[in-house]
């Protein structure tokens, strides 16, 4: 059976307050060879990492967090305990052997998330080890229009056929569906095409395995030990 890349969801996001240095580094201790994080841009253009578009659910401020500005969102903790980090400050503390998977989810965002990525290569990350995806697929249209080289990861809840099409299109890495909505016909598909499969966000004992007997290439998930 397969032993798949583990991707840490937002971190160890079962483990410690998700989408903190403090869950990245929980997930790399766990054994994970990769970490998935989000990212938004805040009002004056800085890339923070974060999963909502409102601060509510998870901080002890409000409203939108692209009307807030860095030094705003920094005053603002999340759990009570952790800051909301910067894209720049989990490239500084992630190993460059750590895979980065940077979920884009404000399409305001992807410009900067490019110069970022050009910026770590340049002084010496591997762009091997840098994967950007998005359910917004105009974003990775994009990312693509700006950068040839940066690997990209095509979102999908269920739509494996269009996804695998859209892929093509843009040359991407690889197809990330949902656990889901994969069997072992549309596994073929995906790998009759040539795409490697990253399938999130898998959980649960039954799911991981019936994931491995699959040969997935990475699982995504909250609990990297369980992998």
């Amino acid at each position: 059976m397969n032993q798949p890349r583990i991707i840490g969801h937002r971190g160890a996001a079962g483990h410690a307050p998700e989408n903190t240095l403090a869950s990245f580094a929980k997930a790399i201790d766990l054994g994970a060879q990769g970490i998935e994080l989000d990212v938004h841009v805040s009002a004056d253009g800085h890339l923070v990492v974060f999963h909502d578009e409102t601060l509510d659910r998870m901080t002890n401020g409000f409203g939108a967090i692209c009307h807030h500005t860095l030094t705003d969102v920094k005053k603002l903790s999340v759990d009570k305990t952790h800051q909301i980090p910067t894209l720049a400050e989990v490239f500084n503390e992630c190993p460059n052997e750590i895979l980065i998977n940077i979920e884009i989810k404000d399409a305001k965002a992807t410009q900067a998330v490019v110069r970022s990525i050009s910026e770590q290569i340049k002084s010496g990350r591997s762009d091997s080890n840098i994967l950007v995806s998005s359910f917004d697929w105009n974003v990775l249209k994009l990312v693509r229009a700006m950068n040839t080289n940066i690997p990209l990861g095509v979102l999908t809840e269920k739509n494996i056929t269009q996804a695998i099409d859209f892929a093509q299109s843009i040359q991407a890495l690889s197809i990330h569906p949902n656990h889901r909505a994969l069997d072992v016909e549309n596994v073929s598909l995906i790998r009759e095409n040539g795409f490697q499969i990253h399938t999130w966000t898998v959980n649960e004992p039954v799911d991981i395995e019936r994931m491995k007997s699959l040969n997935v290439d990475a699982i995504i998930t909250d609990y990297p030990d369980r992998i």
